[in-house]
């Protein structure tokens, strides 16, 4: 899960040259590495042997962001539309500390951090992506939430000058796009509020200046260019959620166990992959961090409240 292996895997076997030398030069900027952070021994339990990292050109080209399509090589292609400075973010609800705020003023004195995590879309193709970002907690701290605060809810960007998607080539979404996760679940340890990739800037096709990370949700879940920022005591209602309910839930935690309706997910895509080489392997249970994140929903129908 983080660049920490266990002593017993080669760094060769989960860790490409070139994502080290990132790292190196990440380094060199004065960022900190996050080898602790709390998380214990999830170091080990996150990735596998043969949990190579996805090449940086498929991470950056290879994206669901409708905002700017639906082909996923749209967002390459359009992304650069969108002005990411000055970047506002509104927080609300349930907090002491609610308004609008510089993102450069939110993230200002967190450290750093970065994690490599396995990434796991509910269309059954996954990723390993060497993320670099701050623990959510530690941002969402900042604002004091209050005891009545279940929830939190996050809301990407509206701008459909600059983002050509919002102008009708998916226009079955009502925007701007939603998520949340119980408090709990945005507390956890490994909730990421990412900056970086590969020890660069966030690109604006993958969710900048800062998207969320649960690697043990799929993907729908780790919204993209967040502006708002809802502390509630309900449960929000998702946009996936809201455009299909009988085939995306809340939670939308990686279980093989449960299929989309309209295919499996006992086995996931690896990219790369090809017609002819397409590098399928077996899911795991919350994406490999089951050790981790499982008791958060002890005693819960994870069949029912998918």
């Amino acid at each position: 899960m983080l660049i920490k292996q266990p002593p017993d895997i080669p760094g060769s076997e989960i860790t490409s040259e070139q994502a080290f030398l990132n790292r190196r030069q990440f380094m060199k900027q004065g960022a900190i590495l996050g080898a602790g952070v709390g998380i214990g021994g999830t170091a080990q339990a996150g990735l596998q042997a043969d949990d190579e990292v996805t090449p940086e050109a498929i991470v950056t080209s290879y994206n669901n962001f409708y905002e700017f399509g639906t082909d996923k090589s749209d967002p390459a292609k359009y992304a650069h539309e969108m002005t990411i400075d000055p970047w506002t973010v509104e927080v609300s609800g349930k907090a002491k500390k609610t308004g609008k705020f510089a993102f450069e003023d939110i993230i200002k004195g967190l450290d750093v951090e970065e994690r490599i995590y396995r990434f796991r879309c509910v269309e059954a193709w996954s990723m390993v992506v060497p993320w670099n970002g701050i623990p959510l907690k530690k941002i969402l701290e900042q604002f004091e939430p209050s005891g009545d605060a279940k929830f939190v809810e996050f809301r990407t960007l509206v701008r459909p000058a600059e983002m050509r998607g919002q102008r009708g080539l998916f226009s079955s979404i009502d925007w701007p796009y939603l998520e949340g996760l119980r408090m709990d679940e945005a507390y956890h340890p490994l909730t990421l509020m990412v900056t970086g990739v590969f020890g660069k800037d966030l690109p604006n096709q993958n969710g900048a200046p800062w998207r969320l990370m649960v690697p043990w949700k799929y993907g729908f879940k780790s919204v993209k260019s967040i502006v708002s920022i809802r502390f509630t005591d309900r449960q929000p209602r998702n946009t996936w959620q809201a455009l299909q309910p009988s085939e995306y839930g809340f939670y939308a935690n990686v279980n093989p166990e449960v299929s989309h309706p309209r295919w499996s997910q006992a086995r996931e895509r690896r990219l790369p992959s090809s017609l002819f080489a397409p590098n399928w392997r077996p899911t795991l249970p919350f994406n490999g961090y089951a050790d981790e994140v499982a008791d958060l929903y002890a005693g819960m129908d994870l069949s029912k409240f998918y």
